[in-house]
């Protein structure tokens, strides 16, 4: 019991980075733009697919990550250019209707180029194997390197966000965007760049589970729920509460699937304690949201309303 806690805890662990990395662009665009993007979960997709196409042409992992992140950024300009900036002043139905629109084009441009057929891409060799962490207990290579890579993305945003001038603006456009504006500021120009960084983030996300998800048409959906809970519990606008929300969401969801049926059986026999987990088990992070914003309505770092 004890190992299956350290493994299960290690893959909650390893999902939330990845929760974080989408969210963390997500909470950027929703609490400094004050706009809804539907389409964002989409976006991981696309990481997903522009990562196995790169690795399938050059043959080699770094080289394909090298490629598809710089591809990732023109997306995040195209898209912002082509679409979003003319959504910037409109509703947030307006914004939800037109990202709900982009999500459909991009799922059905995605089938179009690359087929409904699922894609993989391979572990690279440096990072294959698995090492012992306690006792008998082996956890993935690559799953560590998720991890690694994932807190250096948390730390790197917090030296960002908190001890630079880019960070200062951004800081500043999420509380007051008009008098940030009114400073000479160019808005259009930060929000241009907070868009594509965000969708960055996405696709990165996209990319580092390509190993070990396959990489298909609907694995964006799922996620984007997720998302908008670590954001929503975090509070809008705060990396440091992606971070936090990130990891609580995917330690419960993780912890909550595996052990939510083995303690229901102290109380039920072993069909109804397997039957009555799967039905919980997707609730705990519900549960958890609304925990949390029952104690604080505006999430654990979110600003108090005025």
């Amino acid at each position: 019991m004890t190992n299956l806690f350290i493994l299960q805890l290690m893959n909650g662990l390893q999902f939330g980075v990845l929760l974080f990395l989408i969210a963390a662009g997500l909470t950027l665009i929703f609490g400094i733009m004050d706009f809804v993007n539907l389409a964002h979960g989409v976006l991981y997709m696309v990481g997903g697919y522009l990562m196995a196409t790169f690795v399938a042409l050059t043959g080699s992992f770094t080289l394909g990550m090298l490629l598809a992140l710089p591809t990732a950024l023109v997306v995040g300009l195209a898209l912002e250019f082509l679409v979003i900036r003319k959504l910037y002043h409109r509703s947030h139905l307006d914004q939800v209707l037109a990202t709900f629109g982009i999500l459909m084009i991009v799922t059905e441009g995605v089938k179009i180029l690359w087929g409904s057929s699922p894609l993989s891409v391979p572990i690279p060799p440096l990072l294959d194997g698995a090492i012992p962490l306690v006792g008998p207990v082996k956890y993935p290579v690559y799953r560590l390197a998720i991890i690694a890579t994932g807190l250096a993305a948390a730390a790197g945003l917090y030296l960002i966000v908190n001890h630079t001038r880019i960070g200062m603006l951004l800081r500043a456009g999420a509380t007051n965007r008009n008098m940030v504006a009114a400073l000479g500021v160019n808005i259009s120009r930060l929000f241009r760049l907070v868009f594509a960084f965000g969708v960055m983030l996405a696709c990165f996300a996209g990319m580092m589970v390509a190993p070990i998800l396959s990489v298909d048409t609907g694995m964006g959906e799922s996620i984007l729920i997720l998302t908008f809970v670590v954001v929503v519990i975090g509070g809008i606008g705060s990396i440091r509460g992606a971070f936090l929300g990130a990891l609580l969401v995917a330690t419960v969801d993780t912890l909550g699937g595996t052990f939510g049926p083995i303690l229901l059986r102290m109380v039920f026999d072993p069909a109804t304690a397997s039957q009555v987990g799967r039905t919980l088990a997707p609730m705990l992070v519900y549960i958890l949201m609304a925990a949390i914003l029952f104690a604080k309505p505006a999430g654990l770092f979110g600003r108090k309303p005025v």
